[in-house]
């Protein structure tokens, strides 16, 4: 007997590494439902995309620094959907703040987005995923344990988030479990010119860009590959936190 298809909820899923994960889930069988803010052509192109080799994908626009917008997301997975086995908490900013130059308004702004809307979707969410047994993954950051300078309110986002990530797995546990996944160097940001990515390459060990299909294998893994990892961070950095 076929198994009925799992289905994922992966957020900012419409550009760099959330797109390699609703397509890498996609494309291994599961029913994805993803959600974008400002990235409506992608979004479309990727669903065009996957539906056209026979995937089923659901795109949601929301704004899920809201409150509102995280209960409608859930109960539109739910209506389309009906069950769901995964949330792949993916959207992030990733603003320069020098310290010097940081505001409350900046810091929260950044804490809203990269730590509150993964940690109250989550708990939307958690009934749903009980009912399945299912899994949340994170994705965080090598500068929530390693801080990168001039992106305070980054770093300290990403760290809150690994804090998080094993608060939530105590919290869910024994029905749910919460792991991470750390990018060193997956894809690097549209405005790094040749010469910075040059210079951050050099500074890990196998100096090479891990791309967003490595982070969507790992996700995955995380997802099918173990059934009693809970409460932790894989780091996938190129051996950037070995040559700091």
């Amino acid at each position: 007997m076929n198994r009925p298809a799992r289905v994922a909820l992966v957020t900012g899923g419409a550009v760099r590494v959330g797109r390699a994960i609703v397509t890498e889930l996609a494309t291994a069988g599961w029913q994805v439902a993803f959600t974008y803010r400002a990235s409506a052509k992608p979004a479309r192109l990727l669903v065009e995309e996957l539906q056209g080799k026979g995937c089923r994908t659901l795109a949601i626009e929301a704004d899920l620094d809201d409150a509102g917008a995280r209960a409608a997301v859930v109960a539109r997975v739910q209506e389309e959907l009906g069950v769901l086995d995964a949330l792949v908490n993916s959207a992030a900013v990733f603003p320069r703040t020098p310290f010097a130059d940081l505001t409350a308004s900046r810091f929260s702004d950044v804490l809203r987005t990269n730590l509150q809307a993964p940690l109250f979707l989550t708990q939307a969410c958690a009934s749903l995923l009980r009912a399945r047994r299912g899994v949340v993954v994170n994705i965080v950051d090598i500068y929530g344990v390693f801080p990168l300078r001039d992106h305070i309110a980054y770093s300290i986002s990403k760290a809150a988030l690994i804090a998080a990530t094993r608060c939530l797995a105590v919290e869910l546990a024994p029905e749910v479990r919460v792991n991470a996944v750390a990018p060193g160097i997956a894809i690097f940001p549209d405005d790094y010119d040749e010469a910075t990515r040059k210079k951050l390459l050099a500074r890990t060990l196998l100096q090479r860009e891990g791309g967003g299909s490595e982070i969507a294998r790992a996700v995955r893994y995380l997802l099918e590959g173990t059934e009693t990892m809970t409460g932790q961070v894989l780091t996938l950095d190129g051996g950037r936190t070995l040559a700091l």
